[in-house]
């Protein structure tokens, strides 16, 4: 017998093809997040700390996100970060709240205002196939963006960099890492003595590999593909395709009043080494985008 799907309800409403932003650090997401967030309807959360607490346990251990009870676990913690209750905003991230408008405690949305849900989250990407299994009408964006300029941006992040410092792994880490971009525990050693440049290097590279995967695996229905360079050269055509995507309307206002880090800007902002380094270890993936050519 065929199990239906379960059906999440939050307050009062029926979950329906929620939205999934997906993307390395830095790629865009967050930029349609907060379209996604000022559009009419769709209440969007973004680094909520009970879904980042799940995410960054999947990820550290990808084993977790194998089992049975994963399914359940974060679409437990996703129907928690959607509650529209008094205070609710007032353990929201800081960007989520600022894309909120959000001053005071919240709630960023009125409840009965909502019919659709999303979350943009950083870092989803490690966990597209558990959202596909607690959400099988989902429906994914995912963001590709220059390495070059992601790990730019990195290096200028203290919380990707914080990543970074073997101090953060623990014994629960498993191996291969898709998250940190190690293919095999023989190679941590190396890792841990590698330029950040490098590793960020390593966590673009393995993003879009999982990016490449879910694309052959996904029907068009299903996943919309983006590019950071379109949204900054082109935000009007891209808010078009995801308001055809996701078969509502999408607000322009986020996104073209938004001051985006220039494209190309890796050029002035890495060091000669750095830029060395980013390009042989994502070579393959630099060129396979069009991003580098051989």
């Amino acid at each position: 017998m065929r199990v239906p799907p379960h059906i999440l309800v939050v307050n009062g409403i029926k979950v329906r093809k929620p939205v999934f932003l997906l993307g390395a650090p830095h790629s865009g997401a967050d930029l349609v997040a907060r379209a996604l967030k000022r559009s009419p309807g769709f209440h969007v959360t973004m680094g909520r700390p009970g879904v980042a607490h799940v995410v960054y346990a999947f990820a550290r251990k990808p084993s977790i996100g194998r089992t049975s009870g994963a399914v359940r676990v974060l679409r437990d913690a996703l129907a928690e970060a959607w509650q529209v209750l008094p205070g609710a905003c007032g353990t929201c991230a800081g960007p989520c709240r600022e894309a909120g408008g959000v001053t005071g405690a919240g709630p960023c949305v009125a409840a009965e205002e909502v019919t659709r849900f999303g979350d943009g989250s950083p870092d989803l990407l490690y966990s597209a196939h558990v959202l596909l299994g607690a959400f099988p009408d989902a429906r994914f964006v995912q963001l590709i963006r220059d390495g070059r300029d992601v790990v730019a941006d990195m290096l200028d992040d203290p919380a990707c960099l914080a990543w970074f410092k073997p101090a953060m792994l623990s014994e629960r880490t498993e191996f291969p890492n898709a998250f940190l971009g190690v293919n095999r525990d023989e190679h941590l050693e190396r890792w841990k003595t590698m330029p950040a440049a490098g590793k960020g290097a390593l966590r673009w590279r393995s993003a879009v590999r999982i990016s490449a995967e879910l694309r052959r695996e996904l029907p068009p229905a299903q996943l919309l593909t983006l590019r950071y360079e379109d949204l900054a050269l082109d935000p009007a055509g891209q808010v078009a395709a995801l308001t055809e995507f996701l078969g509502t309307r999408v607000s322009k206002v986020a996104l073209l009043s938004a001051r985006l880090p220039a494209v190309g800007g890796w050029r002035t902002r890495l060091r000669p080494a750095d830029l060395s380094l980013v390009e042989k270890v994502a070579r393959q993936e630099l060129t396979r985008l069009g991003y580098l050519t051989s």
